[in-house]
């Protein structure tokens, strides 16, 4: 039995409880859990309060076990910078210390953004708990509510480390001069033991002042149990510079020859500094995506208020607020045409070149450009509620996740540098035994050639650098990715499921056909059937007014317009009776169909609805409507296809037409005739059979279809909870941008995994060489002459080589991300 000295209790706000059932169910899924020894729900408050023991069960168990009854948890999320991060094992700390504070349900971070994204219960913990747990572990937090100062705080750390990089330069410049005498064996212009303890001076600031945040991480670390990058650094360094201050001081104590390696701990820790500076400056340009987003917002507004037009800061504007935008202006906030009318460039928001026209009652969006005319809007969405502010939003979540390939190289990273501590020490004792002469001189050098070159930093930015380019290269080619499993998860993809209204086809009937016959023209026959419409709510009757519209005709009005449900209208204009509608309707009017019934079958195959069109009891001929195919469906299909994906089509339409339009576009599967509660069933079948499934929708009841796919994708003109279930959204609703998403994704994981092997690789070729393991090759002093600098005499890796391959390796990660920006997506 648990002592009742480690009983924990928390309190648990659960949400979902209506009656005392609830309460009895919520208790008893905490109390049958192992290691709860109490759970009291209480109904009026909303809250379970729960004992436990934190060494059988924790916080996360808890809200599981809710959740698992059908219930949740309303717990919140805090989003903080953490700055002094350098490797994968340092995000592993910061995790590992974050979690075990009280209420903490679930941490992220995330090394390339360095944010912590924590999810915590309100009642048991806050952000002053993480801020303290974060700094006892040796790092730095910059607050949630400071997003502008975190990129200042980012500069100025930047300043400072270039700052001390620069001194350390200096300072190591000199120690280089000043150790020639003892790497080349020349007589010194003084006496070497005062040469000796100069040396010591210069090297001294280096080692503790320009290194100090080498030793602070690796304390924070040693403090928990834990080792990281730092504790590499500093040991190694440290064993180095040490030794030198003994063979200053008390050279008595070490036997045989002993030299100062001051100059090797100083080039080593300046190296590392100018690795870490190119690090930060190449983070910084992982970014840029986010910048130049934020860069798009209009910083003034021109509003109408009492009458008079006034320039206000865009922060100011209120929903409600009556806008002004000229040729020329940004767009300040979303709203919606009231008067004017102008062409749009929305390239920065969709990715489409060509500008849009807008009118009255069309939506415009903030950050977009009026190129030509003048309107005025009614603001609908400002501040954090506009589409750009929520693309930065989504683009920033996403850049913060991790992806499932990234998985293996946390686990990895959570024991790599204990692993090199060990190899180090092995190392050591190896040469100190069996090692040439000086043996203790070669065994340190050599355990600070495995400490100085093992990298877990490489393998901690493998994967967030690439994620962080990949999603700001989507937003800028108008895809929003939700996070590093989307983006990963996409280039699996075997089948790809298209809803037919909305996303392949405009989603609104248009007029597409007018047989005119009794001597009438078309135009004649569309301009008598749209006025004998234009009293109709139904959408076909809509799409034939806006069909005559388009045809510039001038329409007439009505009298006497009756309309039947499942038939059609009947009017009369300009003093004529007219009847539209279907062929049974016609009937039950009297009227023939003078030959068009071929006609109506011929169209009805095709996909399109006909409606036949009477004038004074005699047939005149007939419309036909029908929700056309975007102009890029057909170009989309092709480009899956060459992609190698079988493509699906999902629709409500009976199995005649939607098989005409599958075969106008291409499509290799037709599912017909699915009821709106049907379409995740549908998923599920295509999933049963081994695919691996990408559903793409805009619809309310597309929603569970694209939750249920492997991955979602919502088209960004549809229903915004279609957005909220799918993983990828294309902003500007051109349904290619599928395959541009699969393409990104693809180039993404190549460029991940090229990361990976390059940070694996480099440990596992690299480390062995730092131990010695060409010592067998070369101990006969065969080194070859152009090898002799880095290797010595017997195949000892020289320190500060190691030191710049470790710096090297980094870069090459970061550099090899960035590279992504430069990839064409098509």
């Amino acid at each position: 039995m648990s002592d009742t000295k480690s009983m924990r209790k928390v309190s648990l706000p659960v949400s979902g409880m209506s009656c005392a059932s609830c309460v009895g169910s919520v208790e008893k899924a905490l109390s049958g859990m192992g290691g709860v020894s109490s759970a009291n729900v209480n109904l009026a408050s909303g809250k379970a309060t729960v004992e436990y023991d934190p060494d059988l069960v924790d916080e996360r168990n808890l809200v599981g076990a809710v959740e698992d009854a059908g219930y949740g948890v309303e717990g919140r999320t805090a989003n903080f910078g953490v700055s002094g991060m350098s490797c994968a094992s340092c995000v592993a700390s910061v995790e590992k210390v974050l979690a075990g504070v009280s209420g903490v349900t679930n941490v992220n971070v995330n090394l390339a953004t360095e944010k912590a994204t924590v999810d915590y219960l309100p009642d048991s913990s806050g952000m002053r708990d993480f801020e303290r747990a974060v700094k006892d572990a040796g790092y730095g937090v910059i607050g949630e509510e400071e997003e502008a100062p975190a990129e200042d705080a980012r500069e100025s750390e930047y300043r400072k480390l270039k700052n001390r990089f620069l001194v350390a330069a200096a300072l190591t410049a000199l120690i280089l001069v000043g150790s020639i005498p003892h790497m080349f064996g020349l007589m010194s212009p003084v006496p070497m033991t005062l040469l000796n303890v100069g040396l010591f001076m210069l090297a001294t600031p280096v080692q503790f002042w320009a290194g100090r945040r080498f030793y602070e991480g690796a304390w924070g670390a040693i403090k928990h149990g834990q080792a990281n990058m730092n504790t590499l650094v500093a040991v190694g360094t440290s064993a180095a510079y040490f030794y030198s201050v003994v063979a200053v001081f008390a050279p008595g104590v070490l036997a045989g020859r002993a030299d100062v390696y001051f100059d090797t701990s100083a080039l080593i820790i300046t190296l590392i500094l100018l690795g870490r500076l190119l690090e930060a400056r190449a983070k910084g340009r992982t970014n840029d995506a986010i910048k130049k987003l934020a860069g798009l917002q209009a910083k003034t507004a021109r509003v109408v208020r009492g009458g008079e037009e006034t320039d206000i800061p865009v922060e100011d504007v209120e929903a409600g607020d009556v806008v002004i935008v000229r040729p020329g202006e940004k767009v300040p906030v979303d709203g919606k045409v009231i008067s004017g009318e102008s062409a749009v460039d929305e390239a920065m928001i969709t990715g489409e070149s060509v500008p849009a026209m807008k009118g009255i009652g069309d939506v415009v969006i903030g950050a977009t450009i009026n190129t030509s005319g003048s309107f005025r809007f009614e603001a609908t969405k400002v501040g954090a509620d506009t589409a750009l502010a929520q693309i930065m939003r989504m683009v920033e979540e996403a850049q913060g996740s991790k992806a499932p390939i990234q998985r293996l190289a946390d686990k990895i990273s959570s024991v790599f540098v204990p692993a090199v501590m060990v190899v180090a020490v092995i190392t050591f004792l190896v040469w100190l035994f069996i090692g040439p002469d000086p043996a203790f001189t070669f065994a340190m050098l050599n355990f600070v050639a495995v400490l100085i070159i093992a990298c877990p930093c490489a393998m901690g930015l493998a994967t967030p650098t690439s994620i962080m380019v990949g999603t700001g290269k989507g937003a800028q080619s108008g895809i929003l990715i939700k996070g590093g499993e989307a983006l990963e998860g996409a280039r699996n993809l075997d089948t790809i499921v298209l809803d037919k209204t909305g996303t392949l086809t405009k989603g609104e009937p248009t007029l597409t056909d007018i047989v005119a016959t009794n001597g009438l023209s078309e135009d004649i026959l569309l301009r008598l059937a749209a006025s004998a419409e234009r009293g109709s709510e139904h959408p076909l009757g809509e799409a034939i007014v806006r069909g005559a519209k388009a045809r510039n005709l001038d329409l007439a009005d009505a009298e006497g317009f009756d309309a039947v449900s499942g038939g059609g209208i009947k009017a009369k204009v300009e003093g004529r009776e007219i009847v539209v509608g279907n062929a049974r309707f016609m009937g039950e009017s009297g009227v023939g169909e003078n030959g068009l019934g071929s006609k109506v079958g011929e169209l009805s195959s095709s996909g399109k609805t006909p409606m036949l069109v009477a004038v004074d009891g005699e047939m005149a001929g007939l419309v036909a409507v029908a929700d056309t195919v975007k102009k890029e469906s057909k170009e989309a299909v092709e480009r899956l296809h060459t992609m190698g994906l079988e493509v699906a089509m999902m629709t409500g339409d009976n199995r005649r037409t939607a098989e005409a339009i599958a075969e106008e576009l291409g499509i290799d599967r037709v599912l017909a005739e699915v009821l709106p509660g049907g379409k995740a069933d549908e998923i599920k079948r295509l999933q049963s059979e081994g695919m691996k499934v990408g559903m793409v929708g805009d619809g309310i009841n597309d929603a569970p279809a694209l939750a249920q796919a492997d991955v979602g994708v919502a088209i960004g003109t549809g229903a915004d909870v279609a957005m909220e279930a799918a993983d990828l959204t294309l902003i500007s609703g051109d349904v290619r941008g599928v395959a541009r998403a699969i393409s990104l994704s693809k180039a993404t994981v190549r460029n991940i995994k090229q990361n990976l092997f390059w940070a694996f690789a480099y440990n596992v070729a690299l480390i062995p060489v730092a131990a010695g393991i060409l010592y067998p090759f070369f101990s006969g002093g065969t080194v070859p002459e152009f090898l002799a600098p880095f290797f010595g005499e017997y195949g000892f890796l020289n320190p500060v080589l190691a030191a710049m391959a470790m710096a090297l390796s980094s870069v090459t990660v970061l550099s090899n991300a960035l590279r992504l920006r430069r990839v064409e997506v098509v």
